[in-house]
């Protein structure tokens, strides 16, 4: 029997997808849903908020019959019970403070958000692989829907394109690893991969880890993150800090047994987290533009999150990715804010300007901090919680993450250094890109979400201190994680505040080589992007010129039998029934004239036919 919790978790899943899919069905309802979109998705995500909560104290577990052998299952563990609240609060934020901007109002991006938020929160709530699936496909579909979401733009559809193909060629790790669990006799439920044939084993453990780096953005394919920039603020606030390239860093965290059973590959997502840590920490130094910087950042930060998974450190990595969801979303809704007040997102625009809207400042200046690792905030605590971890690995991986953590600082100090520099006076007019929405304030609905991610962005380190921190690592990790000692926390603390202090005095070095995102763009269009494009219009035409061709030929082929088939009907078959017909009807005028009614002439009649039957039997014989 279905009890009230596990109810309240297909209620999860299900509302925002079922409300989502109706926003997006609006045109057919009228205009006056259209009018309420944002109110009817801040409402459902407000309950969905309330059910995560729930679900997570309760922690119930659900399924049902897909296939032979496996259900489509969902479970609400320690990790999701951790992640799934926060999940569910930064869709909240987001969709209020996209409720004030009229360019997004109307169901089609409010109901592509629901169904994007819900995907995300299937992802985590996940137990078997076709639920994985279906949550992983959805996600996909809606992050291209989202990020072209103005689709009269070229640039935004084809960067939406980019994104789907890069992130889609990496999802096919997934069908490998479903397949191989089925033949390694493994099943399909996410708890028992780990259980597979040695053989088996590896092939799944390859093939989750590559859909994870893609959609995680890790390298080789972080360079989509920095095409999916082209979306509205409020997308990129959702799928670059608790959606889709959160869930690739998170589906790692899930399946950690799974990599530290087969040993290679969790060292490979270990140092393929740190590589990315410290290369994209770069290439973010070198960005001009805040959403680029955010975005390279992304990248960087969920580096740390993988090397938690290959270090088999669940409670620190989901400490981290939740510290990220609350300072990333954050950042990237004061760059949507800047640009609906400025027309501007370029670095060198903001100078000065965030001095006419304090409070703006002070939210955004709080989240950088927070990036930067600057004690007591948030992301000093959880990367300090990784790299513990990684000391114990190898002091070659520590080193490395320690590089990672001062380009964090460095990266994030130049946007504290935009913030308060004052190369322009207040009341000195500032150069513009575009047409500012909104050039004297923000509305309620933008300031309380920034407010909100701030401070979620200041308590986040407190997941891993004690004694919160004790206890989610005996939950998530079996046994008390290893944890920072005082003198690595003060070391890292002061490391991060010489650096941000160095880069407000004397600024940054931009490395222009890292600039392009180290060319990964040129090259996967090469390789990646165009060959796949190139292939689709090589079948389309296949599919115009000799399917579509072959099929129109025989309907013409059918309809030309058939034209036929009726002549020969109309000619022939009906002439000769006509004639028949005709003749028969002759024959019985004809039977008709005997019959007079008048007895001399039957008789008669008689009479002949008696004369005519003794001549035959006379003939006869």
């Amino acid at each position: 029997m279905t009890s009230v919790t596990q109810l309240a978790l297909w209620a999860l899943i299900g509302l925002p997808a079922i409300v989502g899919a109706g926003l997006l069905l609006s045109p057919l309802w009228g205009r006056g849903l259209r009018r309420t979109a944002a109110a009817i998705s801040v409402t459902v995500s407000a309950a969905v908020l309330a059910l995560s909560g729930w679900v997570a104290v309760a922690r119930p577990a659900v399924g049902t019959p897909f296939v032979a052998g496996a259900e489509f299952s969902l479970r609400i563990d320690g990790l999701a019970a951790a992640v799934v609240p926060a999940v569910a609060a930064v869709t909240l934020l987001v969709l209020v403070f996209a409720s004030a901007d009229s360019a997004l109002a109307g169901g089609r991006f409010h109901g592509l958000m629901l169904v994007f938020a819900s995907a995300a929160v299937l992802t985590a709530t996940a137990s078997s692989i076709p639920a994985l699936l279906l949550a992983w496909e959805v996600m996909g579909a809606a992050s291209y829907a989202l990020i072209g979401f103005h689709w009269r733009e070229e640039q935004r559809v084809s960067a939406g394109l980019t994104a789907f193909v890069t992130t889609r060629s990496a999802d096919l790790g997934l069908y490998l690893a479903a397949g191989a669990a089925l033949a390694g006799g493994a099943g399909l439920a996410l708890a028992d991969l780990p259980t597979a044939d040695a053989g088996w084993r590896h092939v799944i453990a390859l093939g989750v880890l590559v859909a994870a780096l893609g959609k995680a953005a890790q390298l080789p394919f972080s360079f989509w993150l920095s095409r999916a920039m082209q979306g509205p603020s409020p997308v990129s606030a959702l799928l670059h800090s608790a959606a889709m390239v959160a869930m690739g860093a998170y589906l790692l965290l899930r399946t950690a047994p799974l990599l530290a059973a087969t040993g290679w590959a969790a060292t490979a997502a270990v140092w393929a987290g740190a590589v990315t840590a410290v290369l994209l920490g770069v290439v973010a130094v070198a960005q001009r533009d805040l959403k680029q910087l955010l975005a390279a950042s992304t990248s960087a930060q969920l580096g740390f999150v993988v090397m938690a998974a290959g270090l088999a450190t669940v409670s620190g990595g989901a400490a981290q990715l939740i510290a990220h969801a609350w300072t990333k979303a954050g950042l990237f809704l004061a760059a949507g804010a800047w640009l609906s007040l400025l027309g501007s997102q370029r670095l060198g625009m903001l100078r000065g300007a965030a001095r006419r809207w304090p409070l703006l400042r002070a939210t955004a200046t709080v989240s950088a901090l927070a990036l930067a690792g600057v004690a007591p905030l948030s992301m000093w605590a959880t990367k300090d919680a990784v790299l513990a971890a990684a000391l114990e690995r190898s002091p070659w991986l520590y080193a490395a993450g320690m590089v990672a953590a001062v380009l964090s600082a460095a990266y994030a100090a130049k946007i504290v250094m935009v913030l308060w520099r004052t190369d322009v006076a207040p009341d000195e007019p500032v150069p513009s890109e575009g047409q500012a929405r909104n050039p004297t304030h923000l509305s309620a609905f933008e300031q309380v979400p920034l407010v909100a991610l701030a401070v979620g962005a200041v308590l986040a380190g407190a997941l891993v201190l004690p004694p919160i921190g004790t206890w989610l690592g005996r939950d998530l990790d079996g046994a008390e994680a290893p944890h920072a000692t005082i003198v690595e926390l003060t070391a890292s603390a002061v490391l991060a505040a010489a650096v941000v202090l160095a880069v407000l005095r004397w600024g940054v070095p931009e490395p222009r080589w890292a600039a392009g995102w180290l060319g990964l763009q040129h090259a996967a269009d090469t390789v990646l992007v165009r060959p796949t494009l190139a292939l689709a219009a090589t079948l389309a035409r296949f599919d115009d010129h000799l399917l579509d061709r072959a099929v129109d030929a025989a309907a013409t082929g059918t309809v030309n039998v058939a034209h036929y088939a009726g002549r020969a009907d109309t000619r022939g078959v009906d002439a000769a029934v006509e004639t028949v017909a005709s003749r028969m009807r002759r024959l019985g005028e004809l039977a008709r004239k005997p019959q007079s009614g008048q007895l001399h002439q039957y008789y008669a009649v008689a009479v002949i036919l008696l004369v005519l039957g003794v001549l035959l039997l006379v003939v006869v014989r």
